[in-house]
């Protein structure tokens, strides 16, 4: 029985490379036929991961149903967009004792909803058998072999664990964490953060308030996260701080990248056009913008972002607005317990 790896963006072609070292048959399935037969032909999709040659333990196919039907674990790499369209299209091929792991990190747009929840509404047959693949994972440092850690997140602990089992490497280790939701926020979230932290580069800010933004922000992660049910610890883990400090300083990350072009004057509409792969921190924002109004969350990091992205606030005035808030504390039970100074 052969693994699925569904999506051949970036992330999904360095995990089926990941997934060949280990398993004698994976399939990866690419949408378009035509960049189908170009990585059939040279085991490499140029595309999204050029340099990254794929084991010959990995078929590629543009048919869904060779891909995936009865596939004992299904990895769904698609865009969040795309998430639920993918998943209605496998439930043709799904088994009963399936295990779907989402490595997709994103909100739905309209329904602000996470991942997992989005694919057990179009395969409630597996809703208890499907889990999360987070962390601070570049598939282009995966592609080459580099040190990675991630985190493997599901209600069963026998589900995490069997994913756990599946794609653990030497140099590719998983770790498990029953907080599946904390995971899939974390994940979608800190791309808004990035959007800022590339703003702030592209402003030629310094380290001083880029390493501000990312604390206020994974805060603020942290504070719709918990208000959502999330366990707190979460956020100082692989899912949270990890992939927080990966997808804000880094030259591989589309969201700084995109936040950069935001500095400079670009429109989302314009950064879209030049960017070939999808900017998740975009969608993100706006979900989040709405979950924050839905649970009385204060986050404003994500408003201003929101406010730039969506509303054509200046990056500059952004900033400013950020910067002479009203004062507070930093820890915020100081305010919510009224504690006292020694």
């Amino acid at each position: 029985m052969q693994i699925a790896v569904i999506g051949a963006g970036s992330w999904g072609t360095a995990l089926a490379a990941v997934l060949g070292q280990k398993h004698p048959s994976v399939a990866l399935w690419v949408r378009s036929p035509g960049l189908s037969e170009q990585i059939k032909t040279t085991r490499e999709n140029v595309n999204y991961l050029p340099g990254c040659k794929l084991p010959q333990s990995v078929t590629v196919t543009h048919k869904l149903g060779e891909a995936a039907n009865g596939a004992p674990l299904i990895v769904l790499a698609t865009p969040s967009h795309a998430i639920r369209q993918t998943a209605a299209e496998l439930a043709p091929y799904i088994r009963a004792n399936s295990v779907i792991v989402s490595a997709a990190k994103g909100l739905e747009l309209a329904s602000v909803k996470r991942m997992s929840v989005v694919i057990a509404e179009e395969l409630p047959v597996i809703a208890g058998q499907i889990a999360v693949l987070s962390g601070p994972n570049h598939a282009e440092e995966v592609a080459l072999g580099h040190p990675t850690a991630t985190v493997a997140a599901a209600t069963s602990r026998k589900v995490a664990e069997y994913v756990q089992d599946t794609f653990m490497l030497p140099y590719f280790r998983v770790y498990t964490n029953p907080d599946i939701n904390g995971v899939e926020l974390a994940g979608a979230l800190k791309n808004i953060i990035a959007l800022g932290a590339g703003i702030a580069d592209g402003l030629g800010f310094g380290d001083n308030a880029k390493s501000a933004l990312m604390t206020r922000g994974l805060a603020e992660i942290a504070r719709l996260g918990i208000a959502m049910g999330a366990n707190p610890l979460t956020f100082a883990g692989l899912a949270g701080i990890g992939d927080l400090i990966a997808t804000c300083t880094s030259v591989h990350s589309r969201n700084r990248r995109a936040g950069i072009m935001l500095a400079a004057g670009k429109t989302v509409d314009e950064i879209q056009v030049e960017t070939s792969m999808v900017v998740e921190g975009i969608r993100a924002t706006k979900a989040a913008y709405q979950l924050a109004a839905n649970y009385d969350v204060d986050m404003p990091i994500t408003s201003e972002i929101y406010q730039v992205l969506h509303q054509n606030k200046s990056p500059k005035d952004a900033v400013l607005e950020l910067m002479t808030r009203s004062r507070t504390h930093e820890v915020e039970e100081v305010a919510l317990n009224n504690l006292h100074w020694n």
